[in-house]
């Protein structure tokens, strides 16, 4: 026996000899070819005492750089949001921290309420009559979404705003191979979706449609504008409107059920989870009525018992692993459902008027720091768009190695200044995307503004700017 597996040499030799082979490694050498074989011990390290092992992890960690360690005005996605104690409090329970997916799920009546809780809550923010119990993040919610569109109406078409997050734009592009669908990107204009481009690209074979609220570039879209086009292009409801949303504005940005949404998805990073380095979060998905037998994962819903009692079930469930591989929409198991749980309780403790206050405080703070960006020599708004949460702004500094030496510059200043566009967008490389959350004080703003303001001016000068 070894330490980690209760199977003798004589347990083994007995296995071996039934299904008529001489040694575990004749089953490899069956299966994977001998080129891709490494056909050597792997080149590990000798094995250190336990204490060795923790004081090595920690100079590993201390080379990391969180978000306490630093000011940082960082987004695109994922964001400096204050957890409170209560979520650690109540996600740290063994009834909530441990349990896998239930496989006999009315006995875990305690999931499925918090389920059915979050679903609730997701339903009410967006708008829209029916939401699952969450999926992996934002970009694999777009793309089920993408999947869910070519079920329902069998069109070969998307058409995606260049406004939608990169790792959102590749994942349903990576989707759509598998599922047959083509991809047709509709560019930017004033740093909003082109609606001419958007209603010259919609046609009887789009299957669905894709637009960011806000935008990548923190732009406030017209998501009815961009709904009704979209219905009107496409000769009808078949085509299926599919928003991605920040949750943290729909405080005060109207609901997606109210633009002509059929499908809102997102990340729920902001909604009590933090960053975590990039992970993990969770995404969540929502629908009107239509949809509802083709959403990914699971559905929770409140009945009664024979008792008359209040009572959760799983309604639906359409993962490959409870119905036929071929009808499943999803391979969703347990998904990010402690995840999820954070975001309900989140929300709680935020309280509907205090999603308000949040947003109204965010629109108020980003509008002061493109303000005050804006009047920075070489600093200048990349559109002048409304926005609640994020901006960008372009860097006069000689092109892409500029904004990337003045982001150093930055940091070695204790802030971090924002995303550097160029990474995603080739037409955008002096850009700089510019974030708030509500631990960003007037004070920080204004750190900011100094900081930035000395690193562009160093950048210029070094790199003989003076227009």
């Amino acid at each position: 026996m070894s330490q980690y597996t209760a199977v003798t040499d004589a347990d083994l030799a007995e296995m071996l000899s039934a299904i008529g082979v001489s040694s575990v490694q004749e089953l490899f050498d069956r299966q994977i070819p001998a080129d891709v074989r490494l056909s050597r011990p792997l080149d590990l390290p000798a094995g250190l005492p336990e204490q060795e092992v923790y004081a090595h992890l920690r100079e590993l960690a201390a080379n990391n750089v969180s978000a306490e360690d630093e000011i940082t005005f960082l987004g695109a996605g994922m964001y400096d949001h204050y957890v409170p104690a209560v979520i650690d409090m109540l996600l740290g329970r063994s009834e909530f921290l441990t349990p896998y997916t239930p496989y006999q799920p009315e006995v875990s009546q305690g999931n499925l309420q918090a389920m059915f809780e979050y679903q609730t809550a997701i339903s009410e923010l967006t708008g829209l009559p029916v939401s699952n119990a969450s999926v992996y993040e934002g970009p694999s919610a777009v793309a089920s979404a993408g999947y869910l569109a070519r079920l329902a109406n069998g069109k070969p078409k998307f058409v995606v705003s260049r406004g939608l997050h990169p790792h959102s734009r590749e994942t349903l592009q990576t989707y759509a191979h598998g599922f047959g669908a083509e991809i047709v990107e509709v560019p930017l204009k004033d740093g909003v979706t082109d609606p001419d481009a958007w209603a010259a690209a919609i046609d009887g074979e789009t299957g669905a449609v894709f637009f960011q609220q806000p935008n990548f570039l923190g732009a406030v879209e017209d998501a009815a504008a961009l709904a009704s086009a979209a219905k009107d292009a496409a000769g009808g409801d078949s085509v299926v409107v599919v928003g991605q949303y920040d949750p943290i504005p729909l405080g005060i940005l109207k609901p997606p059920g109210e633009c002509g949404v059929d499908v809102c998805v997102g990340e729920g990073q902001t909604l009590g989870n933090r960053l975590d380095f990039g992970g993990p979060s969770f995404g969540f998905f929502a629908a009107t009525e239509a949809y509802l037998r083709r959403m990914p994962g699971r559905i929770a819903g409140e009945t009664v018992d024979a008792d008359g009692r209040r009572g959760f079930v799983l309604t639906l469930q359409t993962r490959e692993q409870h119905i036929r591989r071929e009808k499943a929409t999803s391979n969703i198991c347990t998904a990010q459902a402690l995840n999820a749980l954070a975001g309900v309780v989140y929300l709680t403790w935020l309280g509907k008027q205090g999603l308000v206050d949040l947003g109204e405080l965010l629109l108020q703070r980003t509008h002061y720091a493109r303000e005050q960006l804006a009047g920075v020599a070489g600093v200048s708004a990349l559109h002048d768009q409304p926005v609640v949460r994020e901006f960008a702004v372009t860097l006069d500094v000689g092109g892409v190695d500029g904004v990337a030496s003045v982001i150093r510059r930055c940091q070695d200043a204790g802030v971090n200044p924002g995303y550097a566009l160029g990474r995603d967008y080739d037409e955008l490389g002096t850009g700089l995307l510019v974030a708030l959350t509500e631990q960003r004080s007037k004070a920080d703003i204004d750190q900011l503004v100094a900081v930035l303001g000395a690193a562009v001016a160093a950048e210029r000068s070094a790199a003989g700017v003076t227009a």
